[in-house]
């Protein structure tokens, strides 16, 4: 495939992927996401990398995906629903299931299924300029991967996801725990490039051991990190389904 929305370039061991769609704020489209997949296949299959950076081309990580197109092409039905919910989700997941450590490094816009895919990388790195947020609930869309009260507890989701938020602070990101360093904007490829060295010469099976160690993960009284995912694509579903109506 010949990449049109991404760069992907393979440097020291780490495979970076780049979204590059600037003057929609890198959303994610269905050509994407498609992209995407098939770099993730060629990071995991190559022998020489050893850890995954995603990032942003420009001013943004990335708005997160890309409602205008999806309403353009006027799915109709749960089954519609459900195939374009359905990639959403597998193209976010591959950073999770990646057996190489991933790394969001983030600035400026990292929001809805963007904010996701950062959440499902083993770490975010974010300059100064990042915010984040799920906005979803007020274009009337849903969130396709429910990954937030696993990372912060359901109160704060609630918060962030009932109410729309969509300017949340790196600051504050960092202090919920799904930022772990905030650099100057002008640093965070230096940084980003500091820690991926660093993984690449020291993660070989860790990756897969924590992602299967409950102990590193668990909360107490939440709901299994499987269930929470299915969550995210069962209220999606009716709140697209209600849109499509309207619309």
């Amino acid at each position: 495939m010949d990449f049109e929305t991404i760069h992907y370039e393979v440097k020291e061991a780490a495979a970076s992927l780049i979204l590059s769609r600037p003057a929609r704020s890198n959303a994610l489209n269905a050509r994407m996401l498609e992209e995407l997949n098939v770099a993730m296949d060629l990071a995991e299959a190559d022998q020489r990398v050893r850890v995954v950076v995603v990032t942003g081309a420009g001013a943004a990580f990335s708005s997160g995906f890309d409602l205008k197109e999806q309403m353009e092409r006027r799915p109709t039905g749960f089954d519609q629903w459900q195939a374009i919910l359905r990639k959403d989700f597998d193209a976010v997941m591959r950073f999770w299931h990646c057996p190489k450590p991933t790394v969001a490094a983030v600035r400026g816009p990292c929001l809805a299924g963007a904010f996701e895919l950062a959440l499902a990388c083993d770490m975010t790195i974010a300059s100064e300029t990042a915010f984040f947020g799920e906005p979803e609930l007020k274009f009337g869309a849903g969130i396709v991967a429910m990954w937030l009260p696993w990372m912060v507890g359901p109160k704060i989701a609630k918060e962030i996801i009932f109410l729309g938020e969509d300017r949340l602070s790196v600051e504050r990101a960092r202090d919920l725990g799904i930022v772990n360093r905030i650099v100057p904007d002008e640093a965070l490829e230096a940084e980003v490039g500091r820690v991926a060295r660093h993984l690449s010469a020291v993660v070989r099976s860790t990756k897969r051991w924590s992602d299967r160690d409950s102990s590193m993960h668990s909360r107490p009284h939440s709901p299994s990190i499987s269930k929470s995912r299915d969550l995210g694509r069962q209220t999606s579903l009716p709140l697209w389904t209600l849109r499509a109506r309207r619309g």
